[in-house]
């Protein structure tokens, strides 16, 4: 969740900052390109001033001494161009030069300063020159009208170079672009403390959430940190595994004590069954039905009492030799295989892996035991230790008739059965006390199909040390601030 917050929130802050940072960047070259034609307008208007008293043309005074005025005012351009390298000039409307500086500066017939000093000539300033980016050269032109009496009489014209505006505009823009870089570390940094405060209580959630999947029911969420809503959500989540471990334990007890309850009065029935069949005819069918069916009642409680057990009682871990544990449990089931003519085959090398071994001895044994059940006679059953990855494995393959796909799907339910071996002794409860009894110590187990035919029901254990319990939320909370 967070990689996909984070990149959305970075996205939105990047657009503002885009957002904010083009038009200062536009503002940046304006406010240049204004400062550079203001001055241009200052300094035409000062030559326009010096050119207002220049009444006479080139070569209209012969023989005289040259116009002082516009040798003052040619001295006045000359210095101009050799200060700043600008070009600019007088010109009259018929654009003979009155001065200029240089001297081959002149009015083109057609372009930017043609048309600065055609719009000079009706008696106002030229328009302000295009934007001039740091990218294109290009020269700023600006016109003004020279009047005497009311009349234009001539044009100033000024050429300027752009290249040191240029240079300052590209200085401010790597300014805005050092503080939008700046502003964007700033931006993700808050982004990542926003997501971490935001996302931490749902991170706290899921783990607890996962603690509980697993068997550790004693897990909470603690309502602290982050927003308001997501407190609210672990205070609601708390009270809800509140009630479900409350409804659970009473199911669970519930379970226990009728099991426990009803073996009293079923025995002493079975009991008063067993005098009573004293007095009936020996081989009486009716007796010896309701005889079985007592006995079946009283696996079917016993079994009862396991599985409340086993989904109660909590797992005590270890480092365990499996091959060994499951070498012994074939030992203790030979004898019945050799009975019904089943052969018991089992490789079980050494290999460790953490559980409680009285917990996998009695999900092996039922394993086991179900196996032998559903072998026919010369058949074989193979228990088989496996060991790598993540988990060691204990595989019991069989040679019975298997189940079909969609009866795999429900295979360690409880109380189920094939509809094809309802006449094999049994409660249908063996698979479900091993799955609890596993689960209760991080393991698990799994079916699938034996070739040829048969059923291959594997076990595994944890291989790795498991991480200790957290009993209470602060300590979930605590351990994924470290990480």
């Amino acid at each position: 969740m967070r990689a996909r917050l984070l990149p959305l929130l970075i996205v939105l802050m990047a657009g503002v900052l885009l957002a904010l940072g083009f038009p200062l960047a536009v503002s940046v070259a304006s406010a240049e390109q204004q400062k550079v034609v203001v001055d241009r307008i200052d300094d035409t208007a000062r030559f326009a001033s010096l050119a207002q008293f220049v009444t006479t043309r080139p070569g209209e005074n012969g023989a005289q001494a040259p116009d002082e005025r516009r040798q003052t005012l040619k001295k006045e351009l000359d210095r101009y161009y050799t200060v700043y390298g600008i070009r600019a000039g007088v010109f009259f409307r018929d654009h003979v030069p009155m001065a200029r500086s240089p001297r081959a500066f002149g009015v083109p017939a057609r372009g930017a300063l043609r048309e600065a000093f055609d719009e000079a000539l009706y008696s106002r300033r030229s328009h302000d020159p295009s934007q001039v980016w740091p990218w294109r050269h290009g020269r700023l032109v600006v016109a003004s009208p020279v009047i005497r009496d009311g009349d234009v009489v001539a044009v100033v014209v000024t050429d300027s170079p752009t290249g040191a505006m240029r240079a300052k505009t590209l200085r401010g823009w790597l300014i805005i672009a050092a503080g939008e870089v700046a502003a964007m570390l700033l931006a993700v940094g808050a982004a990542l403390r926003l997501t971490g405060w935001v996302l931490r209580p749902v991170r706290v959630l899921d783990a607890t959430t996962h603690d509980i999947a697993t068997g550790r029911l004693k897990s909470r969420v603690a309502a602290a940190g982050g927003p308001p809503e997501l407190r609210r959500l672990a205070r609601s989540f708390n009270e809800m595994a509140d009630n479900v471990e409350d409804v659970l334990e009473q199911q669970r007890a519930f379970v226990a004590d009728a099991s426990h309850q009803l073996r009293n009065p079923l025995a002493a029935l079975l009991l008063r069954i067993e005098v009573l069949s004293y007095e009936l005819p020996e081989g009486n069918e009716e007796i010896a039905s309701v005889q079985a069916e007592g006995k079946r009642l009283a696996r079917v409680l016993d079994d009862l009492l396991d599985l409340a057990l086993a989904e109660h009682a909590g797992a005590d871990l270890m480092l365990t030799d499996i091959g060994a544990l499951a070498a012994e449990r074939v030992e203790a089931w030979r004898l019945t295989a050799d009975e019904k003519g089943v052969r018991l085959v089992a490789r079980c090398p050494a290999v460790t892996g953490w559980a409680d071994p009285i917990a996998l001895s009695s999900a092996l044994d039922a394993v086991v035991d179900n196996a032998l059940k559903f072998t026919p006679e010369g058949e074989r059953v193979t228990v088989t230790v496996v060991g790598g990855g993540e988990t060691t494995a204990v595989e019991v393959t069989d040679g019975g008739p298997g189940l079909r796909d969609e009866e795999l799907a429900r295979v360690g339910d409880r109380f189920w059965r094939s509809g094809r071996h309802q006449n094999v002794k049994g409660s249908g409860l063996g698979l479900s006390i091993s799955r609890a009894l596993l689960t209760a110590g991080g393991g698990s187990i799994a079916y699938a199909h034996h070739e040829p035919h048969g059923l291959r029901v594997t076990l595994r254990v944890p291989r790795t040390a498991p991480l200790p319990r957290q009993s209470a939320g602060t300590d979930t909370e605590q351990d994924l601030a470290g990480r």
